[in-house]
C-alpha cells in the first residue's frame, strides 16, 4: 500500500479526537484498496480488449506492410519519372517521399572505446568530460559553502505520512 505524504495546507476536515483519527485512517485505507481494485479491473478490461482484437490488428499490420512494399517497389522503379520536382510525390490519395536520415553514431563496447580514445592524444577530443557539482560533498561539509550564493541546504523538512495497516496473504 502506498503511504500518503501530505503538504501543509488548509484542511476542510479535522479530526476532533483519537477515535475520529483512527476511523479516518481506516477510510483512507478502504479508499486506497478500492482504487487498487478499480485499477485492476481497468487493466483486466484493457487486456481482454487487446487480446480480443490482437489477431485483427496483426492482420491489418501485415496487410499494411504488404501494400507498403508494393507501393515502394513501384515507386522505386518509377522514381525518375515521379521525382522531377523534388523528393515528394503527390499521388492524389496520398504522398510518397524519399528522405535521407541524418548521420548517426552507433557505439559498441563503449568502455573499450573510451579507454582507447583517452589513450590517443589525437582522438582524446572525442571524449566528453562532464563537470557537475558534488552535492554529496556539500552535504558532508555544509559549513564550507554556507556563504556561497546559489547554494542552500534544506533540512528538517517534515512530511506527514498516513499508512493504513494491511494484511497480505500469499496466493
Amino acid at each position: 500500500m502506498k503511504a500518503i505524504k501530505l503538504k501543509s495546507q488548509a484542511n476542510v476536515f479535522v479530526c476532533q479526537n483519537k477515535i475520529q483519527a483512527m476511523e479516518a485512517i481506516t477510510e483512507v485505507g478502504n479508499a486506497q484498496r478500492e482504487i487498487t481494485r478499480l485499477e485492476t479491473q481497468i487493466n483486466d478490461i484493457t487486456a481482454r480488449a487487446i487480446e480480443a482484437r490482437k489477431d485483427r490488428i496483426d492482420e491489418l499490420r501485415t496487410g499494411i506492410e504488404t501494400l507498403s512494399h508494393g507501393v515502394q517497389s513501384w515507386c522505386e522503379v518509377n522514381r525518375d519519372l515521379l521525382c522531377k520536382k523534388g523528393k515528394t510525390v503527390n499521388l492524389t490519395t496520398g504522398e510518397v517521399s524519399w528522405r535521407v536520415r541524418p548521420p548517426k553514431v552507433n557505439l559498441r563496447g563503449v568502455d573499450k572505446l573510451l579507454e582507447m580514445l583517452k589513450g590517443d592524444r589525437k582522438l582524446k577530443k572525442f571524449v566528453r568530460v562532464k563537470e557537475e557539482i558534488n552535492k554529496d560533498a556539500i552535504l558532508a561539509d555544509p559549513k564550507a559553502v554556507k556563504d556561497v550564493k546559489g547554494i542552500s541546504i534544506s533540512s528538517g523538512v517534515e512530511d506527514f505520512v498516513i499508512k493504513p495497516f494491511e494484511v497480505e496473504t500469499g496466493e
